[in-house]
């Protein structure tokens, strides 16, 4: 059994932004491991997340964006279960960053979920009848669709894009920063303006 040394708690603390005494504890579920750490901190995060998931969530904030120069800026919705959450730095930090998030990659909808059926309906339709999809083997085509589908989302879907340039997505700051708070957080709804766009 590895000693658990303050020193560690904290490296893992700084680099998680999880509780001490959480970390202390998966130190010791993962023998002063840190990477596994890590991961058994997210896998814990998820399940409390997954938890929270049905709570209502009718507080929170609505922030804006403006881009230097003024010719871009966001509003966005996200909302927490009581407004005690929304005034937190944490929670203040993660709408900015999400606003942030929607300025620079443009999404179109906030989850899979929210995407029409006759737009998903349609974009299956556009990639099956693509020429490269029709040259592949039938029983195959399908698979190559939903891949594709898969990076389409990543593209259209706040919660399926990277944010920034780490592996998160979006979803998952989110689904930590439910871990890490203890209360239901989603991004309700968001616009996007850009000067001279199509109207």
């Amino acid at each position: 059994m590895a000693e658990i040394t303050a020193a560690l708690v904290k490296e893992l603390r700084d680099r998680t932004g999880a509780g001490f005494m959480d970390c202390k504890k998966a130190l010791a579920e993962t023998d002063g491991d840190v990477e596994a750490a890590i991961a058994w901190l997210k896998e814990r995060g998820a399940a409390k997340a997954a938890g929270k998931a049905g709570r209502d969530a009718r507080e929170g904030l609505v922030s804006s964006y403006i881009h230097a120069g003024g010719k871009l800026g966001v509003l966005v919705e996200v909302n927490s279960e009581t407004d005690f959450v929304a005034r937190n730095e944490d929670f203040q930090h993660l709408v900015k960053d999400i606003a942030m998030q929607i300025a620079g990659m443009a999404p179109t909808y906030v989850t899979i979920d929210d995407i029409p059926a006759e737009v998903l309906e349609a974009r299956k339709a556009e990639l099956l009848a693509d020429e490269a999809t029709l040259q592949k083997p039938e029983e195959i085509r399908e698979r190559i669709v939903e891949g594709q589908l898969a990076k389409w989302y990543k593209e259209v879907v706040l919660y399926e894009q990277p944010f920034r340039d780490t592996e998160t997505t979006v979803g998952e700051l989110v689904t930590e920063a439910v871990a890490r708070i203890g209360e239901n957080i989603r991004v309700r709804r968001f616009v996007r303006f850009q000067l001279g766009e199509a109207l």
